[in-house]
């Protein structure tokens, strides 16, 4: 039953959290706020939603370990998992600038986040650096948005995917109310159900989130990648997986850091997070060489997901 429940918690974390993209979207763009300060906020925030409920349901629970294993285990599987399938799919061009410059962030990002994992511990005062950290990112992210749209007054408005200017606002809200009901629904039942599976088989909290929790909930973060490459859309690719990556680590573990100390496994700093570093300074060769994800490409990426999945089991 444990794993029913796990695959109904994934299934529910995935409907609400789509539930609460669509109905944030349409409800910002009601307001009049312009749709690529939305993109970079609310349906970041939104898709990402997921993790984070999980997260600080592990931490209430009493497994923290799940919380930070889902992190680093996520980061890993985006870049390995959520860019090699769909190269199997449709090569990945990369030529987006700002792409580069987003890419750096995220190692900064990555960086700090293992700075701060060298103390033992995720307590407040890491929280608040990291959550400092994402807010300054956040902020010229916007700046540097509209700036663009000041330079491009006459192109015409973009266009935001899930937005309907025709919907009505009792949609709107029964998507928002139906997503907030949903989330915290499904991250009881997985991490219910991952931690039950842990003990019944004496695997640890931390390799459940590195691999399963992980995997489960970067889910919404293939999906759009692999929309993105069968529309050819490698910019949206490659700015999903940076900028999820970047949200787990700084807003994730630092709104969950404030509401509980995160204790730091041994396991994870003597090997899971320097496959995350890793892994995320493969994506840089690809980004700032400007070298396209081929077929090829992906098959070597998605391999090396499944040899570290096999290795954190072994």
């Amino acid at each position: 039953m444990d794993f029913i429940y796990a695959v109904a918690g994934l299934v529910l974390l995935l409907v609400a959290g789509d539930m609460l993209v669509r109905g944030a979207v349409n409800l910002s763009l009601r307001l009049g706020i312009p749709a690529l300060i939305v993109s970079l906020t609310v349906v970041a925030f939104g898709t990402s939603a997921p993790e984070l409920l999980v997260s600080i349901s592990a931490i209430l629970d009493g497994v923290p370990g799940l919380a930070l294993g889902n992190v680093i285990g996520s980061n890993t599987a985006n870049v390995l998992l959520v860019l090699g399938i769909p190269a199997l799919i449709s090569t990945l061009h990369v030529i987006d600038n700002s792409t580069r410059a987003s890419y750096l962030q995220m190692i900064g990002a990555t960086v700090l986040f293992i700075l701060l994992a060298m103390r033992g511990q995720f307590d407040w005062i890491a929280g608040v650096v990291l959550l400092v950290a994402l807010f300054s990112m956040i902020g010229h992210a916007i700046y540097q948005a509209r700036c663009h749209r000041v330079a491009q007054r006459d192109v015409e408005e973009e266009e935001v995917e899930g937005a309907d200017p025709d919907m009505p606002w009792t949609k709107i809200i029964g998507f928002l109310v139906a997503g907030l009901i949903g989330l915290p629904l499904g991250a009881d039942l997985l991490v219910d159900a991952s931690t039950n599976i842990a003990r019944a088989f004496g695997v640890s909290e931390t390799v459940i989130g590195l691999t399963l929790v992980a995997l489960g909930t970067s889910l919404p973060e293939l999906a759009t990648t692999v929309m993105a490459a069968l529309r050819k859309q490698a910019d949206v690719a490659f700015g999903n997986v940076i900028g999820s990556n970047m949200f787990n680590l700084l807003g994730i573990i630092g709104v969950s850091s404030l509401v509980g100390t995160l204790p730091v496994d041994a396991e994870l700093m003597d090997f899971d997070i320097w496959v995350m570093l890793v892994s995320s300074m493969i994506l840089g060769v690809f980004v700032l060489k400007r070298i396209d994800i081929t077929r090829l490409w992906g098959i070597v990426l998605s391999a090396l997901y499944v040899l570290y999945v096999m290795a954190v089991l072994s």
